[in-house]
C-alpha cells in the first residue's frame, strides 16, 4: 500500500474502534434497563412478525456478542443469547431491527432485494482482492491492468457496503416505529432504544466511508500509473 492509504486506513479503524467502543458501551448499559413490558427479545421478535404477518420465519438463538442478523436464505431471525434471552431496552431494539430486515424480506424492498443478489459476488470478491490489490500495487507500473482487476474486485464490496446503509436505516426505522406503535417500550425507553440503534447504524456509515474513499485511493494509484506509462 501507498503511505496514503495507509494513514486513510488507519484514520479509519480508528474512527471505527472508537464507535464499535461507543456502541458496545451503550448496547451493556440498555442492557441493565429492564424492559417495562417484560417480553425478552425472543417475544419481542415473535411479536413483531406475527403483527407484520409473517408466519414462515423463525427466531433463533445463536451464539456470539451482537452476532444478531436475518438470514433470507433460510428465513430465520438469529439472535445472540443476551437479545434472545434478555428481557431489556437492548434486546427489544435488536430483535426488533432485525425483524425490520424480516419485513423487508416479505414486503420485497427493492435495497434489500439488490444487497441480496450481491451477495454471491461480494463472497468471490472479498476472497482474493486484498491479494490481487496486494500484487496490482507491487506491479503498478509494469502490469496495471492487475490493479484494476483488484480495483473492480473492491469496487463489488464496497458497493454492497453503500447498498446496506439503506438496508440498515430502514430496518430501524421499521423497528422503532413499531416498538412505539405498540407501546413496547415507554416514553422514557425509546429513546434509549432508537439511540442503541442509532450507534449500531453508525458502525455500518463508518464502514462503507472507509470502503469509498479506500477505493478512490485505489483509482487514483491506477490513473497515476497509467499516466506515467503513457509519457
Amino acid at each position: 500500500m501507498t503511505p496514503s492509504i495507509w494513514i486513510i486506513s488507519l484514520v479509519f479503524i480508528g474512527i471505527s474502534m472508537l464507535v464499535s467502543g461507543v456502541l458496545k458501551s451503550k448496547f451493556n448499559s440498555y442492557a441493565k434497563l429492564r424492559l417495562s413490558s417484560g417480553l425478552s427479545g425472543s417475544e419481542v421478535a415473535r411479536k413483531m412478525l406475527r403483527d407484520n404477518g409473517i408466519y414462515d420465519v423463525q427466531v433463533v438463538s445463536v451464539d456470539g456478542f451482537l452476532s444478531d442478523h436475518y438470514n433470507p436464505a433460510t428465513k430465520t431471525v438469529n439472535l445472540s443469547p443476551d437479545v434472545y434471552n434478555g428481557v431489556s431496552i437492548s434486546a427489544a431494539a435488536v430483535a426488533a431491527h432485525e425483524c425490520g430486515h424480516a419485513v423487508q424480506h416479505a414486503t420485497q424492498y427493492p435495497w434489500m432485494a439488490m444487497r441480496s443478489k450481491l451477495v454471491p459476488a461480494v463472497q468471490v470478491s472479498s476472497g482474493i482482492v486484498n491479494i490481487v490489490l496486494l500484487l496490482g500495487i507491487v506491479m503498478v507500473n509494469a502490469f496495471p491492468q492487475l490493479l484494476l482487476a483488484g480495483i473492480v474486485l473492491f469496487a463489488i464490496t464496497t458497493l454492497f457496503s453503500v447498498i446496506t446503509l439503506p438496508v440498515e436505516f430502514d430496518a430501524s426505522r421499521r423497528a422503532l416505529a413499531w416498538l412505539q406503535h405498540t407501546n413496547i417500550t415507554t416514553a422514557q425507553e425509546y429513546p434509549k432504544a432508537k439511540d442503541a440503534l442509532k450507534w449500531a447504524a453508525t458502525t455500518y456509515v463508518v464502514a462503507a466511508l472507509a470502503s469509498v474513499v479506500t477505493l478512490i485511493q485505489y483509482i487514483l494509484i491506477f490513473l497515476g500509473a497509467s499516466n506515467r506509462n503513457r509519457d
